[in-house]
């Protein structure tokens, strides 16, 4: 007969790390009965895996900050992807506007978590994900006390619940610390390691970035060993493929480029499908549910609703592709070479003449299940972690890893010709192609980070945002206000997001914030 081992979930109190006698008083509620591993599994997909936003829901058409909404929708605003609308009117007031929300974080202020009329906005990202973090570590723990169930239930358990651990506390450490660096991952500031199933009562500080990253590999490599050979029913639910990618990507941040290689390959011998983009129909949505290249998705979808202009919700979308990027697609155009990604990508804005949207995961156009750009997987990023590896590794071998996505993405016979390059060259250009391909799924203010810090070929980039005053009218032209600037990495200390007040309440001064930011000035409208 299975025992019954009652579970006194402490995650609550990982969100904010109250001391053990608040926890009870105000959560003693939280108790869980597990009987099995599925028991577990119930728990996981519940309480482990990001929230999914019922569609239709008031949280899941315009963006909002509770506990329930969006998973860190200012990732999507706040690097040189993404420039914001000169037309069409908005309120400052109003909450139904991403620029409401996202005003202050798009221009990287001294307080960044502000509305536009200067409200607090409660940043809970960082407490949803201790939240799932919290319940991790009671199932990671408590799967081996079910030893009468099926051995590949318990891997397949405890393989997921380490990938989603790793997984949250690699966006934890990169939103919330510095970026890895091998000269200073001992002495930055990480984010709090808490990887027990019971309560403690003390306060947490944060640990070095290098002990984070160790953590991550740890439970990725975990992870990977106790899902080999299990297949998953869904893109919902991670499998051996999604750890392995995701341990290349941790690997290329710490730049240890032959493991990063290494992981990648174990993938492609489980074969790697692409879309041929040749054989698709112009303007197919390509991140749907039914996509081969979708290696796993969670959370929430952004990008929709900061990006869009449709005539009927004037005040929602705010935000469209920067220029800069939908420039890179014809960088080689006058060379003959055509890059299809532009037509499966984005849309022509019908608010503002040549300028354009981001389509890659939307709904509307195809009525296809969610594919979340707050965390999504795809094939094409183990081609794009592989050759910059290869690329930094000086292995020729970059420029055929390289090839077998672009011969996907560019027009037949019309691609870029990369035969002489080598060095930083061949790297700059690996870097231009993962940011054609990944744009908008959550890479590109992480990939500008750890490029500043990288041991080889490193490059600091400035980003230069504009802002606009709102329309007089739903159809009008706003009118140009002015510009901030991000200094390059790491002389500005808005790479980093500040930690939450509440968690550095709770903690009463254990937990120490990141740096202040400068108080930023916007430079005039003279131009």
């Amino acid at each position: 007969m299975k025992k019954y081992y009652m579970i006194l979930f402490f995650a609550i109190s990982c969100v904010t790390f109250l001391s053990c006698g608040d926890f009870l008083q105000e959560y003693s509620r939280d108790l869980v009965y597990a009987s099995s591993c599925t028991d577990l599994d119930e728990i996981m997909i519940g309480d482990g895996y990001m929230q999914r936003m019922p569609e239709g829901s008031y949280g899941s058409t315009s963006i909002t900050y509770s506990r329930t909404s969006h998973y860190f929708p200012h990732l999507h605003v706040m690097d040189d992807d993404v420039e914001e609308f000169v037309s069409g009117y908005f309120s400052e007031t109003s909450l139904i506007s991403p620029a409401s929300w996202c005003r202050n974080l798009y221009t990287w202020q001294e307080e960044p978590f502000m509305t536009l009329s200067n409200s607090p906005i409660d940043n809970y990202d960082y407490a949803r994900l201790y939240k799932h973090i919290g319940y991790l570590n009671v199932i990671i723990s408590y799967v081996k006390e079910f030893q009468d169930d099926p051995e590949e239930l318990r891997r397949r358990v405890l393989g997921e619940a380490l990938f989603l651990r790793g997984a949250y506390y690699y966006l934890l450490v990169n939103l919330y610390a510095k970026p890895f660096s091998k000269e200073t991952a001992d002495s930055d500031l990480g984010v709090s390691l808490n990887l027990t199933e019971y309560i403690e009562d003390k306060h947490f500080s944060r640990d070095p970035v290098s002990h984070v990253y160790k953590q991550i590999v740890k439970d990725l490599k975990g992870a990977a060993e106790n899902l080999a050979g299990i297949k998953q029913p869904t893109i919902y639910r991670a499998d051996e493929q999604d750890a392995r990618l995701l341990l290349s990507r941790v690997y290329l941040y710490m730049g240890e480029w032959q493991l990063a290689i290494e992981e990648c390959d174990k993938i492609i011998e489980q074969k790697v499908t692409l879309y041929d983009f040749n054989e698709l129909a112009r303007g197919q949505v390509i991140n749907t549910s039914k996509s081969p290249e979708i290696f796993f998705t969670q959370g929430s979808s952004s990008v929709q609703i900061l990006m869009t202009d449709d005539w009927m919700k004037p005040a929602i979308g705010r935000y469209r592709v920067s220029d800069e990027l939908y420039n890179l697609y014809f960088k080689y155009a006058d060379q003959g070479v055509v890059d299809l990604r532009a037509n499966f990508f984005f849309k022509r804005s019908e608010k503002e003449s040549g300028k354009y949207l981001c389509i890659k995961g939307t709904k509307a156009y195809n009525g296809a299940t969610s594919v979340f750009d707050a965390f999504v997987m795809r094939a094409a990023e183990v081609y794009l972690n592989k050759a910059e590896a290869q690329a930094m590794l000086d292995q020729t071998e970059a420029k055929n890893t390289i090839k077998i996505l672009m011969d996907k993405r560019f027009a037949y016979n019309q691609s870029p010709n990369i035969s002489n390059l080598s060095g930083q060259e061949l790297v700059n250009f690996i870097r231009e192609e993962r940011r054609r391909e990944l744009c908008f799924e959550g890479h590109r203010w992480f990939d500008l980070r750890r490029y500043a810090v990288s041991p080889k070929y490193s490059h600091a980039k400035e980003i230069v945002h504009k802002v606009f005053d709102a329309a007089s009218s739903y159809g009008g032209a706003g009118v140009y206000k002015g510009t901030y600037v991000l200094k390059p990495y790491p002389n500005d200390n808005a790479w980093v997001l500040p930690i939450p007040d509440r968690e550095l309440v709770f903690n009463e001064g254990v937990t120490v914030d990141n740096e202040k930011r400068e108080v930023r000035t916007m430079i005039g409208n003279n131009n």
